[in-house]
């Protein structure tokens, strides 16, 4: 079952791979480098509606996007809906080609403002701020939520002919509950429960670690599209391994040390680009490592060593080092899976990081 379609404005895809916006994750240099990996959609960090109302530099920045990394959508999230009418209003001039409203992030800092998963606890709300918005802004509105408030409050279908009816072209479901947060196994049954009752595409989130995770979901539940989220932080290449498994039933290119370590460099020189100073682009880039070094033999030794470097030229030395030893003694590129790694990397509830 792998023919669906995540048709959107000009977007039209068949078996879409989406990068999931990830707070203090999917800024423009990961965005391109999930781009250059074979993403077909990439979505900017929340933009915070009354940060970007208020004109906050740090909230509009998250805004600018690159040609580069098209198409992209911009992501925003709040609880009033006079602020979220002009935040899409602001989002619209960025000229993206989708704007994307947040109504699934779990933790409690948004959830107690009654923005993101919040907005499950008033259906009939949820429906008017999606209509709004729609009638507001002249591209494509979508949205992203979860199952429920919890278990014991499933209303995805619901939820999905609600934002139907208001004019959403798309609905990206994580199937979690907002109480589940990353914990447990997402029950993916519901995608096609929710595909029988729509005719909006319908993109599945969670569980996704690995390309083969991928084509079981599209297998499964014949999902119009599948949004990766912690499982490309430190492995965008599993957006190519996924394609190459789609077209040719098995993963063909095999990863190299070069490769991997190249793609380090790479991502890191974009970042640098990109920001003001050289230290304020390899300090944050920090986050990156364990994931991009999973499965390395004594990794842990050269991260602990390349955190202490502020410039490009130390880290660059470093990872050289470490790639000769590699080399040296034999050891490539791990088979081991990556989602025991991904999984540890969660959300922080105080800053909002990766929630997705």
């Amino acid at each position: 079952m792998m023919d669906g379609r995540f048709k959107v404005g000009r977007i039209d895809i068949e078996n879409a791979l989406l990068l999931a916006p990830m707070e203090d994750i999917t800024n423009i240099a990961f965005r391109r480098i999930c781009k250059e990996y074979g993403a077909d959609v990439v979505y900017t960090e929340f933009v915070n509606a009354d940060g970007l109302t208020r004109n906050n530099k740090k909230t509009a920045k998250k805004l600018i996007i690159t040609d580069e990394e098209r198409p992209v959508g911009i992501q925003i999230y709040g609880a009033f809906l006079d602020r979220m009418i002009d935040a899409a209003r602001i989002a619209e001039k960025q000229e993206p080609e989708i704007i994307d409203i947040n109504a699934g992030c779990w933790v409690k800092n948004v959830v107690c403002r009654g923005a993101g998963a919040g907005l499950l606890k008033d259906l009939p709300y949820m429906q008017k701020m999606v209509e709004s918005i729609v009638k507001t802004v002249n591209i494509p509105v979508t949205v992203k939520t979860r199952l429920g408030w919890d278990k014991d409050d499933i209303k995805i279908i619901e939820v999905a002919q609600r934002i139907e009816d208001a004019g959403a072209k798309a609905l990206t479901i994580h199937c979690r509950t907002r109480s589940d947060a990353h914990n447990g196994d997402p029950d993916w049954s519901w995608i096609p429960r929710v595909k029988e009752k729509v005719g909006i595409p319908i993109v599945l989130n969670g569980g996704i670690f690995e390309a083969e995770d991928g084509i079981k979901a599209f297998r499964e539940t014949g999902a119009d599209g599948v949004m990766i989220a912690r499982g490309a932080i430190g492995n965008p290449r599993i957006f190519k391994v996924l394609k190459e498994k789609i077209s040719h039933g098995k993963g063909i290119t095999v990863e190299s040390l070069d490769e991997r370590f190249d793609t380090i460099l790479r991502h890191l020189r974009y970042s640098i680009e990109l920001s003001e100073t050289e230290k304020s682009a390899v300090i944050p880039f920090r986050k990156y490592y364990s994931g991009y070094l999973r499965g390395l033999y004594n990794a842990s030794k050269y991260r602990q060593e390349i955190m202490q470097y502020i410039e490009y030229s130390g880290v660059e030395d470093c990872l050289n080092r470490f790639r000769e030893e590699l080399k040296k003694h034999g050891n490539e590129i791990s088979n081991d899976s990556n989602r025991d790694n991904i999984k540890n990397i969660v959300c922080d509830s105080d800053n909002n990081r990766i929630c997705e």
